[in-house]
């Protein structure tokens, strides 16, 4: 295995990057252009811890000619910290309410739905717990009552999940849904907001798994679709 490179890597990106390692694995190599975190074999690894956009372009040119898998962590738990004055000291660490699941992946997905029909592209979802560090900023942080996210620090992962095709999205949809089926009732069927249905139904329909088959009342109802 080659040196892991970290410079100027954050705190959970270096360490996906080390958790994620394989022997014979090259690090930080230039490819058209383009740094790539992770080189194994013929597959391009990439991992991002931002928004999809961000990464958008970079995928789509290394799809032409090369096999692309990008990792993506969501956070199964997450413990907040926040920083004294002087950037250092912790004042507090608390558990967030909030708990991530695989579904989480459509708050992203829908930046880039159409990829996952390139037989070269695949996703590998993490589900990890996480230590967020917050100091306190009064001009950035002014949607947070000054307060600014720092950095984040893996504290373990948890669980994976990779998605190679559209027909691994499938299984996103229970089999207990009855079709055909409407936003509000996927919603149910997941335990996930009508905001979170609406994005898995719009990245689900640019795959091919659903379409929509008819309406009830104003709600569009969709059924799902046999992908290859």
């Amino acid at each position: 295995m080659s040196k892991i490179s970290t410079l100027n890597e954050k705190p959970l990106h270096e360490a996906l990057k080390r958790w994620y390692a394989q022997t014979g694995d090259i690090f930080e190599v230039s490819v058209d252009g383009f740094v790539i975190d992770i080189v194994r074999g013929d597959l391009l690894v990439e991992i991002q811890t931002r928004n999809f956009s961000a990464i958008k372009r970079k995928l789509e040119k290394l799809l032409i000619d090369h096999s692309v898998r990008l990792v993506y962590p969501i956070p199964r738990k997450k413990w907040i910290i926040k920083l004294a004055d002087d950037g250092n000291s912790p004042v507090s660490r608390r558990k967030s309410p909030k708990h991530g699941s695989f579904e989480h992946i459509f708050e992203e997905l829908i930046r880039l739905p159409e990829l996952l029909k390139d037989p070269n592209f695949s996703i590998e979802l993490l589900l990890i717990e996480e230590e967020e560090v917050r100091r306190y900023d009064g001009v950035r942080g002014w949607r947070r009552r000054g307060w600014v996210t720092d950095e984040r620090r893996l504290l373990r992962v948890v669980d994976k999940l990779i998605l190679n095709s559209p027909t691994d999205m499938q299984a996103f949809i229970p089999t207990t849904l009855t079709e055909p089926f409407s936003v509000n009732d996927l919603a149910r069927a997941t335990d996930n907001s009508r905001r979170m249905a609406q994005k898995m139904v719009y990245c689900l329909r640019i795959m091919g798994c659903v379409a929509p088959v008819g309406k009830r009342a104003n709600a569009i109802l969709y059924a799902r679709r046999t992908t290859e």
